[in-house]
């Protein structure tokens, strides 16, 4: 098809926000003004192009909308499980079990990725290193294996799929054009594959440096992150104050234990439910996030209502005011970058320029891939890879959700003339975006937090994550190729 200038602008401004994340940095300026540039030329009109950036922007929110009330629920209820300690008591039976290196490193990657699957990462990492570390250091675990962990089992494996909340596949989707659905079951598969294989590849390189329990190495070490532990973070020194203060309240003690049980059979039973209930279509779509969201709203109610009475009427709302506030924080930066990759697509560009319901809908990224495919090797491998290679890019600013849009829209354009479908190749970009940006091998990401709370190098963490986490996407681009 015959390309205008239009299409000219939108990809060279496509270009200008990869080569922007290969600097690390923020890509919002140079998406608003492409967005803006698109339309003007487009339309011929300046008030056209003004009218769009807001509309990009405006479409983007309603799209995304769902995704910002789940995470503003999700960590509402980690607020108020945490004011009656119920977030401590549903781990102090991990950490009874910890009795050696290899015993705490399954009980780690296993806590820390069921938890960030219901909670996200960021919020549950504090609660899994302040509560976890010590007993793990005990065992013989050293600290930065234990980072390693953390960061492959939650920022990498959990994060990757997002399996529960449906965040990451939404964004995917929404840009491809698809069924969130299509997305979340496949990029399930690939993060078990990435996680496992990063995982047992860093337990390999890494099993020297443990240590025998209670051993010379081990008290020293504890010693050591005893005295230290204060300058590691400030954020969360609340979780380790209310540790040492303890449950003074019998009717708080009582609240923690049932909700410590209440909270994880429920999202259990929500997550057997939805396993179940996949194959007749009920969890198409959103629903699958709208039901997790209104068991998490109702445990919120419930939790502060029991504990806070009267004044639940207050606290519930401060709990969800904090919730908005960190989902702002998290995925604002999201919206303008989606807006303009959403230009992509037919679906969004009548609605983005306001154009009549009758006019002709120019798709600027489907067009563009759609007239370059005689030059795109008609090759599977070629496009797998390369997806994986563009989500990477795109992770490199850190965040690893504002690329989610790009290689949707990527998917969706390369699916016809690659051989692999848009879910796949959707899947395939989604796991080299988050692995890299959400926290697994980008010092200036969420990394951040999990080596302060470990006590270790974040630079030295983000090396020895790097060939466990290659590796394992390399294999699990492999076996999408092989298996879809």
């Amino acid at each position: 098809m015959e390309l205008t200038a239009a299409h000219w602008i939108y990809a060279i401004a496509t270009i200008v926000v990869i080569i922007t994340m290969l600097f690390r940095r923020g890509v919002v300026l140079p998406t608003i003004v492409g967005t803006f540039l698109v339309a003007v030329i487009y339309k011929s009109s300046l008030v056209g192009g003004f009218q769009a950036v807001f509309n990009a922007s405006l479409i983007a929110a309603k799209e995304l909308f769902n995704i910002f009330l789940i995470i503003t629920v999700m960590v509402a209820l980690l607020k108020s499980l945490k004011d009656i300690g119920a977030d401590q008591k549903m781990i102090a039976p991990i950490e009874k079990v910890m009795k050696n290196g290899y015993i705490s490193f399954f009980a780690i990657a296993i806590t820390t990725y069921v938890i960030s699957l219901f909670f996200w990462p960021t919020p549950a990492v504090p609660l899994i290193c302040t509560l976890l570390l010590p007993a793990a250091i005990r065992s013989g675990l050293p600290p930065m294996f234990v980072a390693i962990t953390v960061s492959i089992a939650g920022q990498g494996m959990a994060l990757s799929s997002d399996y529960i909340m449906q965040v990451a596949p939404m964004l995917t989707a929404s840009a491809a054009g698809i069924e969130t659905s299509a997305v979340a079951d496949k990029v399930l598969v690939l993060s078990l594959i990435t996680g496992i294989s990063a995982l047992v590849i860093a337990f390999i390189a890494n099993r020297k440096t443990f240590y025998k329990p209670k051993s010379i190495e081990a008290i020293e070490t504890y010693k050591l992150y005893e005295q230290n532990k204060n300058s590691y973070t400030s954020e969360d020194n609340e979780v380790a104050a209310s540790l040492e203060e303890g449950l003074v309240s019998p009717n708080k003690q009582k609240l923690g234990k049932l909700f410590a049980i209440l909270v994880p059979l429920s999202l259990l039973a929500v997550m057997v439910f939805m396993f179940t209930s996949s194959s007749d279509g009920r969890f198409a779509g959103g629903d699958g996030a709208a039901f997790i969201g209104g068991v998490g709203a109702i445990l919120l109610a419930l939790a502060s209502a029991s504990y806070h009475r009267i004044n639940a009427l207050d606290k519930i709302s401060e709990h969800l005011v904090e919730g908005f506030i960190f989902a702002f924080k998290a995925m604002g930066p999201v919206i303008p970058i989606a807006g303009f990759f959403f230009l992509g697509s037919s679906d969004f560009t009548g609605s983005i320029l306001s154009l009549p319901e009758d006019a002709a809908k120019p798709a600027f990224l489907f067009d563009i891939i759609q007239s370059a495919q005689s030059y795109i090797p008609d090759n599977m491998v070629i496009s797998a890879f390369g997806v994986l290679i563009v989500g990477m890019i795109t992770g490199i600013d850190g965040s690893g959700f504002s690329g989610l849009p790009l290689v949707g829209g990527l998917s969706g354009a390369m699916a016809n003339a690659s051989g692999l479908d848009a879910s796949t190749l959707g899947a395939i970009g989604q796991m080299g975006s988050i692995w890299t940006g959400g926290g697994t091998i980008i010092a200036w990401s969420s990394l951040v937090a999990v080596a302060g709370f470990c006590g270790v190098s974040v630079l030295e963490l983000a090396r020895k994550n790097f060939l466990p986490v290659v590796g394992g996407l390399v294999l699990s681009t492999i076996i999408a190729i092989i298996i879809w």
